[in-house]
């Protein structure tokens, strides 16, 4: 299993928070999920506001077009990107195209 699929022009990505760590960076995998590093705390919201404003400027979109599926008071989460316009170097996302 992949941690994104494409849902039309949507991606989807099953992501492992890392909150409270020393900077915001995509760290690899972790399982059959991506790990993305915070430095926001894991407090009323914060690290979920954080998480969804550094995927919108890595993937060229507004904070708007970003939102939580699942996992909100979670390490694990599921999160759609609406129409992403950059993919950032990940594994395996550069040639998947929808």
């Amino acid at each position: 299993m992949s941690y994104f699929r494409w849902d039309g022009e949507d991606l989807i990505l099953d992501c492992h928070l890392q909150p409270k760590a020393s900077s915001d960076e995509f760290a690899g995998l972790h399982g059959d999920r991506l790990k993305i590093r915070l430095t926001a705390p894991p407090v009323e919201g914060k690290a979920n506001a954080h998480l969804m404003a550094f995927l919108a400027k890595a993937f060229g979109i507004a904070k708007s077009q970003v939102s939580l599926v699942s996992g909100e008071l979670n390490r694990q989460k599921r999160v759609r990107l609406h129409a992403p316009k950059k993919l950032p170097d990940l594994p395996g996302l550069a040639d998947s195209k929808p």
